[in-house]
C-alpha cells in the first residue's frame, strides 16, 4: 500500500499521516512538478490556475485574475462556485482541508466533481501547499469567506469564517518555499504566454495578470471570443498565411470533444500546439497522430480526385505539414497522461474521434474552397520536390565528400577522445580566433571548427540549399548527426557544442545564425542540453604585472577597486575587441578551461516563444522585425559601433 493510499484511508484517526504524505513531495518535489528549477516554479501557478480552468470546463468560472505580489508570493483568484467547505465524510474533516493536505484528493476521482479535467491526479492543490513557505486560501461561498492558511503542508489556522460575503469563488496566495527552489524569482512574460495560451484554449474566459513588483504595475487582461481560431491567427502574426481563413474543425463524441484550427503561411516550418484538457502535450500524442495521418489522406485524395496529383505522385506528411500552424485542443474524462508533467497523451480513441473530424470536415471545406484546397495542395507539392531535391543534394554531396567515410572537413580540428560524451566541439568565427583557439585548446578532448563570413540565414531558406551551403556543411559534418527528419543524436560526435563568438553585436549575429539553424534542422541538441554559448571576458584590467579579466561592466568596476586598493594605485582598463586578440594562453585561462570558464546552456523552455523570436528576427518581414529592435533597443547600452 503507498503512502498516499493509506493516508487518504486512515487521515481522521492519526493526522499526522497527512504531513507524512506530503512529505514525500518535500522529498521528492520533481515527481510531482517536473524539476525545482525556474520551470517548476512556475509550475506552482499553472497547477493552482488549472483548478480554475476546471471551474471554467464545468461552466461555473468566467474570470481568473493572477497577481505576481512584491516578494514573489502569487495570488490566484476565480469566480466559480468555491471549493466545497462542508465536512467530507471519509475523513471527518473539512473538504476544503482535505484538498490541500491529501495527495490525489479532489473532485476528480469518481466522476462526481468535473466531467473533465485538467488536474489529473488530484494532487495540485496540495502539492503547491508542501511546496510553499505559506499558503493562505479563501473561499466565497453560502454567503461567508472561508479562510484556511498553512506552512509547508502544515495547517497553522483551521477553517475560520473572516466574513460575509454575496460572491463565489475561491482565492489563494502562496509563497514559494526557498528551501525546496532555486529561484524564487516569477518571469512575468512565462506566465503571460501561458495565461494567453488559457485564454486562446477557453473561448470567452476572461484571464487577467498583473505583476505588482516594479515600480510600474504590468498587466494584461486577455478573452477571445473566437477561441483557437484566433490563436492561430496569433501564433501567425510575424508570418504571411497563405489562405486568408483559418480552417476550423471540431467534433464529440460521447464525453469527448476535439476542435482544431488550422492556418498556412508561406514559411517552411511546421509549427504544431496540442492540448488535452488546456494543458499543454509538447510530446503529441494519439490528437495529434490523429490529425497527421487524416491531414495528409484528405490532402492526397483531393489532389488526385482532382487531377492535381498524377499517378503515384503522392505527397508525405511532412510535405502536407510544411510552412503549417496548427491548434489541436481536445476535452476527455478520462485523459492518460505520461507522468504528472503530461507531456503527452496516451488515450487511443481520441485518435479515432480526431482523425474522423479531420477527414469529413477538411474534405468538405476543400470542396467549398477550392482556391484555398488548391494553394494548399500546390505548398505540398512544391515542398515534396524541394525533399527530393535535398535528398538528391544531399547523396550528391555524400559522394564527394565521402561523408558516410567519415572524411572530415577541412576547417575541422579534431581532438585525441573518441567518446562523445567525453568530447566538445568549439565553432570559432574567423580564422585569428580559431587560430588562438586551435593553440590554446586541450586537444584531448576540445575540437575547434572554423567558421568565416556569415553563414546562410535559413528561416528563409529549405533544406536542398542548406546540404549544399560551404558555411554550414562543415558543421553538418562534424557534428555527424544529420539534419530534419534524419538528425540522430545517437550519432553526435560531441555532447558539448560550444559557440564561441564575439562579445559584440557581429558575435550576436553569428550566434543568432547558428541558433536559428540548430532550432529548426537539429532540435534535440538544444532540448537535450547539448548546446552552450562560450563568456568571453570584456575587459582587462592591469596593475603593475597583475593582471586580471572581467566578464561584465559591474565586475570590471569590483575587480579595478580591488586592484587600486586603498593606496588607489593606476589601473590600465581595456575591452577586448575579439577573441582574435586574445594569446592562446589568454583564450585557453578565460575562455576555455573547463576549471575556470563560464558557458552559458542553451534551452528550449518555451518552443514558441524561440519560434516567435526566431520569426521576427530572421524572417521575411521587416516590420515586426523593427518593432522588435525599437521595443528592445533600451536594452543595448555600451555597444561598441
Amino acid at each position: 500500500m503507498s503512502d498516499e493510499t493509506k493516508v487518504t484511508q486512515e487521515y481522521g484517526a492519526e493526522q499526522i499521516q497527512v504531513l507524512e504524505g506530503l512529505e514525500a513531495v518535500r522529498k521528492r518535489p520533481g515527481m510531482y512538478i517536473g524539476s525545482t528549477s525556474s520551470s517548476g516554479l512556475h509550475h506552482l501557478v499553472y497547477e493552482i490556475v488549472d483548478n480554475a480552468i476546471d471551474e471554467a470546463l464545468a461552466g461555473y468560472c468566467k474570470h481568473i485574475t493572477v497577481t505576481i505580489n512584491p516578494g514573489d508570493s502569487i495570488t490566484v483568484t476565480d469566480d466559480g462556485r468555491g471549493i466545497p467547505v462542508d465536512i467530507q465524510p471519509q475523513t471527518g474533516r473539512p473538504a476544503l482541508e482535505v484538498v490541500y493536505t491529501v495527495l490525489h484528493a479532489g473532485g476528480k476521482f469518481g466522476g462526481g466533481g468535473y466531467k473533465v479535467s485538467g488536474g489529473l491526479h488530484g494532487v495540485g492543490a496540495s502539492v503547491v501547499n508542501a511546496l510553499s513557505q505559506w499558503l493562505r486560501v479563501r473561499v466565497h461561498k453560502n454567503g461567508n469567506i472561508y479562510e484556511m492558511k498553512f506552512a509547508r503542508g502544515a495547517i497553522t489556522q483551521e477553517m475560520t469564517i473572516v466574513g460575509k460575503t454575496e460572491k463565489t469563488g475561491t482565492e489563494v496566495t502562496f509563497q514559494p518555499d526557498p528551501e525546496m527552489f532555486d529561484t524564487l524569482v516569477y518571469d512575468y512574460e512565462v506566465l503571460h504566454e501561458r495565461m494567453r495560451e488559457e485564454a486562446f484554449l477557453n473561448a470567452g474566459l476572461s484571464i487577467q495578470i498583473t505583476d505588482d513588483r516594479g515600480e510600474e504595475q504590468l498587466t494584461d487582461t486577455m478573452c477571445y471570443e473566437g477561441g483557437i481560431r484566433e490563436f492561430a491567427v496569433w501564433c501567425n502574426k510575424n508570418k504571411t498565411p497563405i489562405h486568408e481563413d483559418v480552417i476550423y474543425m471540431s467534433g464529440t463524441k460521447g464525453d469527448a470533444s476535439a476542435e482544431i484550427a488550422i492556418q498556412y503561411n508561406d514559411g517552411y516550418q511546421e509549427f504544431m500546439l496540442s492540448f488535452a484538457n488546456d494543458v499543454r502535450t509538447p510530446e503529441g500524442g494519439m490528437h495529434e497522430t490523429g490529425f497527421k495521418t487524416a491531414l495528409t489522406r484528405v490532402l492526397n485524395a483531393y489532389g488526385t480526385k482532382n487531377g492535381i496529383i498524377k499517378g503515384d505522385d503522392k505527397v508525405s506528411g511532412e510535405d502536407c505539414r510544411e510552412g503549417i500552424t496548427a491548434i489541436i485542443s481536445v476535452k476527455l474524462t478520462d485523459a492518460q497522461f505520461e507522468g504528472q508533467t503530461k507531456a503527452k497523451l496516451g488515450n487511443a480513441y481520441i485518435r479515432t474521434l480526431v482523425d474522423q473530424i479531420v477527414s469529413d470536415q477538411l474534405a468538405t471545406y476543400f470542396e467549398e474552397h477550392p482556391q484555398t484546397a488548391k494553394i494548399v495542395l500546390e505548398k505540398a507539392m512544391m515542398a515534396n520536390r524541394a525533399r527530393e531535391a535535398a535528398r538528391k543534394a544531399r547523396d550528391s554531396i555524400r559522394r564527394k565528400t565521402g561523408l558516410e567515410s567519415g572524411q572530415m572537413p577541412d576547417k575541422l580540428q579534431d581532438c585525441n577522445e573518441r567518446d562523445p560524451s567525453l568530447c566538445e566541439i568549439y565553432i570559432v568565427e574567423g580564422d585569428s580566433a580559431a587560430g588562438s583557439a586551435i593553440q590554446g585548446r586541450d586537444s584531448r578532448f576540445q575540437a575547434i571548427l572554423a567558421m568565416w563570413g556569415k553563414m546562410l540565414n535559413v528561416e528563409k531558406a529549405r533544406a536542398d540549399k542548406i546540404y549544399g551551403n560551404d558555411k554550414l556543411y562543415p558543421l553538418i559534418v562534424a557534428l555527424g548527426a544529420g539534419i530534419g527528419e534524419e538528425f540522430d543524436l545517437a550519432k553526435l560526435r560531441y555532447h558539448k557544442v560550444i559557440i564561441m563568438a564575439d562579445a559584440d553585436v557581429d558575435g550576436a549575429h553569428i550566434r543568432t545564425l547558428l541558433l536559428t539553424f540548430f532550432f529548426r534542422y537539429m532540435r534535440p541538441l538544444i532540448e537535450n542540453g547539448h548546446v552552450y554559448s562560450a563568456v568571453p571576458p570584456l575587459y582587462k584590467l592591469k596593475r603593475g604585472k597583475t593582471e586580471r579579466v572581467a566578464y561584465s561592466d559591474e565586475q570590471r568596476d569590483a575587480v579595478s577597486a580591488e586592484l587600486r586598493g586603498e593606496s588607489n594605485a593606476k589601473v590600465d582598463i581595456s575591452r577586448f575587441k575579439g577573441l582574435g586578440e586574445m594569446d592562446p594562453h589568454e583564450l585557453w585561462d578565460t575562455t576555455m578551461d573547463p576549471e575556470k570558464r563560464s558557458l552559458r546552456r542553451i534551452t528550449l523552455d518555451d518552443a514558441r516563444r524561440a519560434d516567435e523570436i526566431f520569426t521576427v528576427l530572421m524572417g521575411e518581414q521587416v516590420e515586426p522585425r523593427k518593432e522588435w529592435i525599437e521595443r528592445n533597443a533600451k536594452y543595448a547600452i555600451n555597444i561598441d559601433i
